[in-house]
């Protein structure tokens, strides 16, 4: 007995195509987010994560535009947040460093300086 060829538009074989690569994103984009977030959210040491924050971003906008990973989004929330909490502390450093100043000055224009 001859096997008759498959109707047409009918195959018996499957062809596996391989699995595409799955998107990578870059882990200097995810720990820039996160630092930017704990930048906003801490207080004190909040301007050293945000400084760090800046600096990851950057280096990831870079390894992004040569790897082609994924997480340009996640570079820019980084770097967004820590633009924004070292701005915020830079300024409230400057007024509380202003004000000790003042107080000072104004306690020994009146007579007496307190230590």
């Amino acid at each position: 007995m001859n096997n008759p060829p498959p109707p047409y538009g009918e195959q018996n074989y499957y062809q596996q195509y391989p699995k595409p690569p799955q998107e990578r994103t870059n882990s200097k984009a995810v720990a820039a987010l996160v630092l930017g977030i704990l930048s906003i959210v801490i207080p004190y040491v909040g301007i050293l994560f945000g400084i760090t924050a800046i600096v990851l971003a950057s280096l990831a906008f870079k390894e992004i535009r040569y790897s082609y990973e994924q997480g340009r989004g996640l570079a820019t929330a980084g770097l967004v947040c820590g633009i924004v909490s070292t701005f915020i502390y830079t300024i409230l450093i400057i007024m509380f460093v202003l004000t000790i100043l003042l107080f000072n000055s104004a306690q020994t224009t009146m007579g007496y300086v307190v230590f």
